[in-house]
């Protein structure tokens, strides 16, 4: 063990979060003063297949607070890793998987396991007195991914999508410059321009930069490509900026009816029917990557898009950052990406694990800090190498990787286009 980097204390507390309900906040401290603090909280659209959070229940927070989760990790996951390596990511990972002994964290909540995970990372690091992303990616923790910038949420505008969480959201994803700082700076450029085209076409401005859509605002998500398409001509990123669509299309499949209600617009659609949407949509705009095209177990029709539509197909809601669904995704060729959400399965090893199995397969990686981990995400990024993020380009995620491309200097690199499938 490294002089100064055991564990020697492990506190919680319930805290607010940008998601409307609480999150649970974790902090490790090492031998040596330094410290790691990290926050979970729920998605805004969750999978079926995702690890279970310990809520408290009641009526007090809606049922979301997090006073239990917060007592499972001071009563039983701390006094379990004190004493510990932070260090040693694997080691306490696995105490803390051995703790709970469920495969969905039901016992202690993944909530819980996912904050004392996180903030033993953390505190590694700091201990070790190396950025975060050195510490996950080590010397080669150098490229710059190429990242997005969220322009339009609002699930409602057709009638339906209560359960999506704002979805579908779009992004324009800017891949063709030198650098992230370049990249950056086109983001913002194209986003503030989106703002005012729609604000002048419907009268509806923009809220922290991007557009909330709501009933009758559009009658076809057609008519926001074409003003997406115009934003690109007056700002000349033609051939640079392509777009990202987050459509979380199970939040909208309904069982009983084998339809997807109200879905891009307020017709009920098959799965034949989106399918052939998207094949228009691709063919006419410039789409470069769609996130969760269909329902959480259609694989076979991920594996279809994967294969006939030439751009790249993410799953989140179809993997949930888990080994064992993305295995099965791998053998069916379902999707070339996987959304990398790190606190949804409940370790930090577990979710290192799914990235590299998708190296390993040739799939890319897409992270995205919908689950409270804030400006880290940019070190994970760039630890991993992953390449690309959902969104990232400007904000506090946006400011933490111009930080870090000024550390690295002449070292840094930016992916690109190569940054992202296929």
């Amino acid at each position: 063990m490294t002089t100064g980097t055991a564990i020697t204390a492990v506190t919680a507390r319930q805290v607010f979060s940008d998601r409307g309900h609480p999150g649970v906040e974790c902090t490790v401290v090492t031998e040596n003063g330094a410290k790691g603090v990290a926050v979970v909280t729920a998605g805004i659209s969750v999978g079926e297949y995702e690890v279970q959070f310990a809520y408290d229940g009641g009526k007090k927070w809606g049922g979301r607070g997090v006073q239990k989760a917060v007592g499972n990790i001071v009563n039983t996951i701390g006094p379990a890793v004190i004493g510990m390596d932070a260090a040693n990511q694997l080691a306490v990972d696995a105490v803390i998987v051995q703790l709970d002994g469920t495969p969905n964290k039901r016992k202690l909540g993944g909530n819980a396991t996912a904050a004392v995970s996180a903030a033993t990372l953390f505190a590694g690091a700091a201990a070790l007195g190396i950025p975060l992303y050195q510490h996950i990616g080590g010397v080669h923790a150098c490229t710059l991914p190429t990242p997005g910038v969220l322009t339009l949420v609002g699930s409602k505008r057709y009638g339906s999508g209560q359960r999506s969480g704002g979805k579908p959201s779009y992004s324009m994803i800017c891949y063709g410059f030198d650098t992230f700082s370049d990249a950056s700076y086109a983001a913002w450029e194209v986003n503030k321009v989106f703002g005012e085209l729609v604000d002048k076409k419907w009268g509806l401005a923009t809220h922290k930069g991007w557009t909330a859509a709501g009933p009758g605002f559009v009658n076809h998500d057609r008519e926001l490509w074409d003003v997406m398409v115009e934003t690109l001509k007056q700002t000349g990123y033609e051939g640079k900026v392509g777009f990202q669509v987050d459509i979380a299309a199970g939040t909208y499949y309904d069982k009983a009816k084998e339809r997807y209600v109200g879905l891009f617009s307020a017709e009920d659609k098959t799965r034949d029917d989106l399918m052939r949407l998207y094949e228009e949509t691709v063919k006419n705009y410039p789409f470069v990557i769609i996130e969760d095209p269909l329902d959480e177990n259609d694989y076979e029709g991920h594996a279809i898009l994967t294969r006939e539509l030439g751009v790249a197909i993410v799953g989140d809601d179809l993997f949930t950052t888990n080994t064992e669904r993305l295995q099965h995704g791998l053998a069916l060729g379902a999707a070339n990406t996987m959304l990398l959400k790190v606190n949804q399965i409940g370790t930090i090893s577990e979710a290192f694990d799914a990235v590299q199995m998708c190296y390993d397969h040739g799939y890319g990686v897409m992270p995205c800090d919908s689950r409270g981990e804030g400006p880290n995400i940019a070190d994970y990024a760039v630890g991993l190498n992953t390449g690309h993020l959902r969104e990232g380009a400007i904000g506090p995620v946006g400011n933490r990787f111009l930080e870090i491309e000024a550390e690295l200097g002449s070292r840094a690199k930016f992916a690109g286009r190569k940054g992202f499938k296929p």
